[in-house]
């Protein structure tokens, strides 16, 4: 690199000896040359030598003594790209992406021509997507090195990110015929992803004439094949779709999508068609379960009796677990349930009188004897799914009875009390599946995930702490892990027990995690390249481009704001004023159980500093280790997630708002996240971004009961404001279609005519009914409790839900009402602990202190 304030040679060589040190990451050799630099008093505050020093101690976590020497060193040499260079290495370190790519662009005004510089930017530019950006960037190196493959591809990539399909090709189609060029399988990779940028132009003719002339150079025949095949259905060549279908499917008669687009090839009208197809590949290839499984889904009375008995046989014969979960599909279907019940409940009486499937077959050889436990294994599956708790009790205490080792029983029978309702129960049974076998991880994580839904977070760290790294603690380990499911029930548990900061802390890791993910596509911009794996490349970049609209992200977005939400509503008191009780007009008895709580809040504080204290001690010598082992090694400060911090944010909405927006942009097909949105926005008071919400739940179901609570809200909202001007107009022309009326006492009875038999719509209709006439108190009451009679939605989760809004208050004081719920909910439901009598829930609730104590 030519400097813009150049080194005697001494100090040169000393100078690129820096570099060559941060190159292979010796850092503290680094710094011991640039001192021997900067201690001549002629270069002490030489430019670039400063920035080098500044890089290296941000590369050692010395962050702040980094950016001041970065800084000194860029104001002594602002003509020097290097000074700018490691400027904006800096700012990229700190993830500020736009500071990092002005201070490349400064670099470049001073050595234009920089390669080095030019691939820095050009990382950036596509990972932060400005593809124009990166399309002249990649101009610039490809004009630079028009030698080096990975400027040729480079160049076409910017072009198809840009949907410039023919001047991608083009590139593409020059780069083939160049010398540079060696048939191997990246070359074939190249092939392929030449074809996919012909398909994603939208010419399939030409695309399929590119397969047919470079199709003996490419490796990978299965691909080929598959993109015939497609090609050819978009083109209707259906009979050469269907030979090259025909084809695959010799290879691997497995692939459920072969059989459907083979379908699809040979223009099948009827599902008969269908079934004959499967058929005769059933004969072909007897060995494969797909075309036994998939007849099932096209056949229908006797012949779906006659065909899903040969499936149970063969499944419940040879004790295939995961028959019932394989057959769920079908229980959209009445009559293939009744038919299937019918079947397994014949079996098992036969079984148990003489050990056959039938009393035809009283003449064959019996059935092992492990029949009749799958048989029962499989009607407790089957029993709970439809909700008949008592019959899957019967018939998972049968199998227990017949093999009370077999872990899928205890299993099951967890998750049998688990939709029953009684998580506890669920929790003990999982508990007792994983002692016996305590090498199992799958029953392990199950066991620790249950033991979250019964709240009983410290038990469950101390199970998966059984497959964590050992000296560290076991929660900390699954956070590097970016063990997700964990955190998100843990946000959970801690959300249900009121640990409103430690909840938040779970949500935010799981952010972290996938900011961490966005972060990981640095290694790949340039790998790919390298290696030609450009479909996979082009895949990536796509997923991360909706990587927060993944279920883990939109569970712990959800989580985080329904959190801050019940902060901004209660917000927590000052830590100091706590203790402040008038304690002089407490009964003798009040005092003593005040005292007691003070002092088991003191032990429990103590107890957790102690923790605290151990976990630091333990993360200090695991990093001393490191350092023992690499000598260079520091760890970098971050930001500490604290939860009494995070608990009491300044602004707990702005806070909501972070974890909102990218579901806003990514989960925008989600009903929930419009939800959210105006349940934050009302409490703002932002009008349009209020109506803004609406319209987009609307828009997916107009007819939400979540969304009616909120409609009638917003007509109060409006009412109340009294709007005027611009805001006004766009009100009222928005919402012409949404409301019928704007009196919110009639829209909300119009809506409780329309759904008079949902339990949910009847649930938010009684809460509007009672905030718009507080007087209608019993007549809300009244269309919420009677649950007695013919009501859609009677299931676990809405009567728990109403039962929780009767305790917030949302029909006013209504201690009776809720006794005579509770009543009616506990005959429907009896074990679910939600609906357990006063009387019966003394031992549970006792218990539950205590695991709270404990957590």
């Amino acid at each position: 690199m030519l400097s813009s304030n150049p080194l005697p040679p001494k100090e040169n060589a000393l100078f690129k000896r820096i570099l060559r040190c941060y190159e292979h990451k010796q850092f503290k050799n680094g710094l011991k040359f640039a001192k021997q630099i900067l201690s001549n008093p002629k270069f002490s505050e030489h430019g670039e030598t400063l920035a080098m020093k500044g890089l290296t101690l941000n590369c050692l976590g010395r962050k702040e003594e980094a950016y001041d020497h970065v800084r000194r060193g860029l104001r002594n040499d602002l003509q020097s790209h290097v000074c700018w260079h490691v400027y904006g290495l800096l700012q990229r370190s700190d993830k500020k992406y736009d500071e990092a790519i002005k201070a490349y662009r400064n670099a470049l005004k001073w050595d234009k021509d920089n390669i080095q510089i030019l691939r820095d930017l050009s990382l950036l530019q596509i990972q932060m997507r400005d593809l124009d950006g990166y399309k002249d960037t990649r101009y610039q190196l490809f004009m630079l090195r028009p030698t080096q493959r990975a400027s040729w591809i480079g160049f076409a990539i910017s072009y198809h990110l840009l949907k410039d399909y023919e001047t991608a090709l083009k590139i593409l189609d020059t780069f083939r015929d160049s010398p540079m060029i060696c048939y191997d399988y990246e070359h074939s990779e190249l092939l392929l992803y030449q074809n996919l940028v012909i398909q994603e132009s939208g010419d399939s003719e030409q695309a399929l004439k590119h397969l047919d002339e470079y199709s003996d150079q490419i490796c990978d025949k299965v691909t080929v094949k598959e993109t015939y095949g497609k090609l050819r259905l978009e083109l209707g060549q259906y009979a050469e779709a269907a030979s090259v279908y025909k084809d695959l499917l010799k290879i691997n008669p497995e692939n459920t999508t072969y059989y459907s687009k083979l379908a699809e090839a040979e223009r099948h009208c009827t599902q008969e068609e269908t079934l004959e197809m499967l058929q005769r590949y059933e004969e072909l290839s007897p060995r494969a379960l797909a075309p036994r499984r998939l007849q099932l889904n096209y056949a229908s009375g006797e012949q779906f009796k006659k065909l899903v008995d040969q499936y149970l046989r063969r499944g419940l014969h040879k004790g295939i677990p995961p028959l019932f979960v394989n057959l769920r599909s079908l229980y959209t279907d009445k009559e293939k349930v009744e038919i299937i019940q019918s079947l397994v409940l014949e079996y098992k009486d036969a079984l148990k009188s003489h050990g056959h499937f039938n009393d035809l077959e009283k003449d064959n050889p019996r059935e092992p004897a492990s029949a009749l436990l799958w048989t029962y294994y499989y009607l407790a599956q089957h029993y709970d799914y439809l909700c008949m708790t008592e019959k899957a009790f019967e018939e998972i205490n049968a199998a227990l009875a017949h093999t009370p080792t077999l872990i899928e029983l205890f299993v099951t029978k967890g998750r049998i009390y688990k939709h029953a309702g009684n998580v506890q129960d669920a929790y003990k049974w999982l508990d007792e599946a994983q002692g016996l076998d305590t090498a199992d991880r799958y029953i392990n994580s199950k066991c620790a995930k249950y033991m979250l839904r019964a709240n009983l977070i410290k038990e469950a760290e101390e199970t998966c702490g059984k497959f964590t790294r050992e000296g560290v603690p076991a929660m900390e380990n699954l956070n590097e892990m970016q063990c997700m499911w964990i955190q998100t029930e843990a946000a959970h548990a801690y959300q249900r027990l009121g640990k409103y900061g430690d909840a938040l802390k779970k949500c935010h890791e799981v952010d972290r995690h996938f900011s961490e993910i966005i972060e990981d596509q640095f290694d790949f911009h340039t790998y790919c390249m390298r290696k030609m794996t450009l479909r996979s490349y082009v895949g990536l970049l796509r997923l991360e481009d909706i990587l927060r609209s993944h279920p883990f992200y939109f569970k712990a977005a959800k989580c985080a704001m329904e959190v801050y939400l019940r902060l901004h509503d209660n917000p927590l008191p000052d830590p100091t004023q706590i203790q402040e009780i008038d304690t002089e007009n407490l009964a003798p008895s009040e005092l003593k159980k005040l005292r007691n709580k003070q002092r088991k809040q003191r032990r429990k504080a103590e107890l957790e500093r102690q923790q605290a204290a151990q976990a630091q001690e333990k993360r200090e010598q695991h990093n001393k280790s490191r350092q023992q082992a690499d000598p260079d090694f520091e760890q970098p400060t971050l930001d500490e997630l604290i939860p009494e911090k995070l608990e009491r944010a300044e602004d707990p909405l702005e806070q909501a708002i972070k974890f909102l927006q990218p579901l806003q942009n990514l989960a925008a097909d989600r009903i929930e996240t419009h939800l959210m949105a105006f349940e934050i926005y009302i409490r703002k008071g932002k009008t349009l971004l209020m109506l803004q919400s609406i319209k987009r739940a609307h828009r997916l179901d107009a007819n939400n009961p979540d969304l009616h609570s909120c409609l009638i809200r917003f007509l109060r909202h409006t009412a109340a404001q009294h709007l005027e001007g611009s805001v006004a107009e766009v009100v009222k022309r928005q919402t012409s279609e949404i409301f019928p009326t704007t009196d919110a006492v009639k829209f909300n009875s119009e809506f409780l005519k329309k759904n008079i038999n949902s339990l949910p719509h009847l649930l938010q209709a009684g809460r509007m009914l009672y905030l718009l006439d507080p007087t209608a108190q019993s007549k809300a009451l009244s269309l919420v409790t009677n649950i007695d009679g013919g009501l859609e939605g009677v299931i676990l989760n809405n009567c728990t839900r109403v039962l929780d809004s009767l305790r917030n208050n949302d029909f006013g004081n209504c201690e009776a009402a809720i006794e005579d719920y509770i009543e009616k909910c506990h005959k429907r439901f009896p074990y679910a602990t939600a609906f357990r009598p006063p009387e019966n829930k003394i031992n549970v609730n006792h218990q539950d202190k205590e695991n709270s104590i404990k957590n």
